[in-house]
């Protein structure tokens, strides 16, 4: 008799052409990703030639019962780690059955300054480090506390090896290896300052790919922690009082920045963000101000400086950098939850675009 485990892993192409794309797209709150699968009659690998699909808005608080139509429109793909074969994961954006962007459709606005060409020509390169916080599922406490108490304190566990410092290591590293078959350009893991909060990177990423990578590698993670009944959080402060928050420091450089003489261009690119510093942080993530509260790495909320190695500033060039004259910086200020989005395009129209 077969097992519940041998028919998810059925090999589909044994006796069918026809592949499963499972459609995914951010819901209402932002924060929320849903997806729903659909049957197609063969392998994909270009979003144009994938059909548009709706859903139910009224459902996801994305539109009204009355109208409650929402147009999915395909944008990337992935392979699909879950299903595997010939199997898609797809990010979508939301519209309008008249293809208007809806409100929380942020990719949108993203793709327009992407392609500007003045940001097409800079060749804008983005390393995204995403933290996050893996929580017992039904205290909705940190992996591997005592529920209802504290661990010791922060410094054993950044990077940290054994039982009494590292949990929910099988977790992440399967969403290592899933991103890496996804092809997700993940570069990178590892366990973060607080204990069960760990960390990992996508990029370097050109463009608009950084945010769908972004959004495809936090969809893996959600669906592996449903697999193995931990709860992931991206608050940017899950537990108050002497412990790390959680950010998305996003690396960043231009063409320019990464020629002979970018240094310069480095400076005046942060000199342009210290400018907008209020705009930035209004649309860097919810919550962040209980997390940039100039302790644990972290600038104050209302204060910008940059510096080089200078993990307590919000913005920081590395050593390299100012050695080899040329490079890029990280910005720090994001937090967990951010939209990478809203964040990538938002860095390269103040450093590209906006004239001060």
């Amino acid at each position: 008799m077969a097992l519940l485990s041998d028919l998810i892993n059925l090999n589909l192409s044994d006796s069918t052409d026809k592949v499963i794309a499972e459609y995914i797209w951010i819901g209402g709150s932002g924060m929320d990703l849903r997806s729903k699968a659909k049957t197609l009659s063969g392998p994909v690998d270009d979003p144009k030639k994938l059909p548009k699909w709706n859903f139910d808005g009224s459902s996801t608080g994305q539109a009204p019962g009355e109208d409650s139509e929402v147009i999915l429109y395909p944008q990337a793909i992935f392979r699909d780690p879950f299903r595997r074969g010939n199997n898609i994961l797809v990010m979508c954006d939301c519209y309008t059955p008249a293809g208007e962007p809806i409100p929380t459709n942020k990719r949108h606005n993203a793709a327009k300054i992407f392609s500007h060409p003045d940001v097409v020509a800079e060749v804008p390169w983005y390393g995204i480090e995403q933290e996050y916080t893996l929580l017992q599922k039904d205290v909705k406490w940190p992996l591997g506390w005592p529920v209802g108490g504290y661990p010791g304190p922060q410094g054993p566990y950044y990077c940290g090896i054994g039982a009494d410092k590292a949990w929910g290591r099988d977790i992440v590293d399967a969403h290592y290896k899933a991103c890496l078959y996804a092809g997700i350009n993940i570069s990178g893991i590892n366990g973060e300052v607080m204990p069960g909060q760990w960390e990992f990177q996508v990029g370097p990423s050109v463009g608009i790919s950084a945010g769908d990578e972004i959004w495809v590698a936090r969809y893996i993670l959600e669906r592996i922690t449903e697999i193995a009944g931990v709860v992931v959080s991206f608050d940017p402060k899950p537990i108050q009082g002497d412990w790390n928050g959680a950010g998305a420091h996003t690396n960043y450089s231009t063409k320019s920045m990464r020629n002979e003489g970018g240094y310069e261009v480095i400076k005046k690119a942060i000199e342009k963000l210290g400018l907008r510093h209020k705009e930035h942080i209004a649309a860097y993530g919810e919550g962040n101000e209980r997390r940039l509260t100039g302790k644990h790495e972290t600038a104050d909320i209302n204060t910008f400086k940059w510096g080089v190695a200078n993990r307590g500033a919000s913005i920081r060039v590395g050593r390299d950098t100012e050695k080899e004259g040329k490079g890029y910086f990280e910005d720090r200020r994001p937090a967990s939850n951010m939209d990478p989005y809203v964040v990538t395009s938002m860095i390269a129209e103040t450093t590209i675009l906006w004239k001060p």
